[in-house]
């Protein structure tokens, strides 16, 4: 088999926390493939673990993600006081430039491209040059959640909302195999019977959720519109729930058409989105899930 041949792409999806998962599939094909990785798209947190690998700080990156708490998240949440969203997620980024430094994406050893959304003409758009973490940061952007991004007289916004799974941007790739993960793979039973102790109900309702309600309550408040009945399902549930709907959707049929060499589904309901302390938990499930589908490309 040619170098070219032993190379390969990676497409890697949308789905907030779960997308550590991705962490665990790269690990798998370093430790029991031949196989290098030379290409990398990925929507949302696929562009962001697809970003910190190609930029080679994927290890210092899951050292700190893998120790983050409940709270030291929720730490890592700055209310924008926006209408554009609730959060300006430049907390976030600041942490991942001091973490990782300032590079531009054609100066990575490895092809990258970020898959965001124009929201403005309703297109997808692929960033494959300037800013690594200005790339990220829009890719990740999820609408109402995070503000947009301003680029080359774009807004953009999530990639995920129109491509979900990043295959189409490999297509261009001389590589000799791509593999696609997917993070809106079917709901399994065992994965919902791993739930935290019993002890660890109460923070189901997570430090996320009570940040957010806190704050639109208190803008309620001000606003005057506190009197109305507390609804049955919140605001967090309703952004989350019909994001997920709807990319879960769009993810089947982008994998349909472009139709990968090795599909890696993780399942909806691994973890929430916005679970990112359960980091070493996804990483497990994804190297799990690699060592599951990947037999055939093994090490000879």
């Amino acid at each position: 088999m040619t170098d070219r041949n032993r190379e390969l792409s990676l497409a890697l999806g949308s789905g907030g926390a779960r997308g550590l998962a991705q962490i665990g599939v790269i690990r798998w094909v370093e430790k029991n493939s031949d196989y290098r990785i030379k290409s990398i798209a990925g929507s949302s947190m696929g562009a962001l673990i697809g970003g910190i690998y190609a930029a080679g700080k994927l290890d210092l990156y899951e050292k700190w993600v893998t120790q983050l708490s409940r709270y030291d998240v929720l730490r890592l949440l700055d209310f924008a006081f926006s209408r554009s969203g609730l959060f300006s997620g430049e907390r976030i980024m600041q942490k991942l430039k001091d973490m990782l430094g300032d590079v531009n994406i054609e100066d990575l050893p490895i092809t990258f491209t970020a898959v965001a959304t124009d929201i403005e003409s309703g297109r997808e758009v692929w960033l494959n040059r300037g800013s690594l973490f200005e790339a990220i940061r829009a890719s990740i952007a999820i609408p109402t959640v995070f503000t947009p991004v301003k680029r080359n007289g774009r807004l953009l916004v999530d990639g995920g909302l129109l491509n979900p799974v990043p295959v189409a941007p490999t297509l261009r790739d001389s590589t000799g195999m791509t593999i696609a993960v997917s993070l809106s793979g079917r709901s399994e039973e065992v994965l919902e019977q791993k739930e935290v102790d019993p002890k660890q109900t109460e923070n189901r309702q997570n430090s996320y959720r009570r940040a957010i309600t806190q704050f639109i309550e208190g803008l309620q408040e001000k606003l005057g519109l506190n009197d109305e009945q507390p609804p049955e399902i919140d605001v967090f549930d309703i952004i989350s729930r019909s994001l997920e709907s709807m990319q879960n959707s769009i993810a089947r049929f982008r994998i349909a058409a472009y139709n990968p060499d090795h599909l890696i589904e993780i399942p909806v309901n691994a973890c929430g989105m916005f679970e990112f302390y359960r980091a070493q938990e996804m990483i497990d499930l994804g190297y799990e899930r690699a060592d599951r589908l990947l037999q055939n490309i093994r090490l000879s």
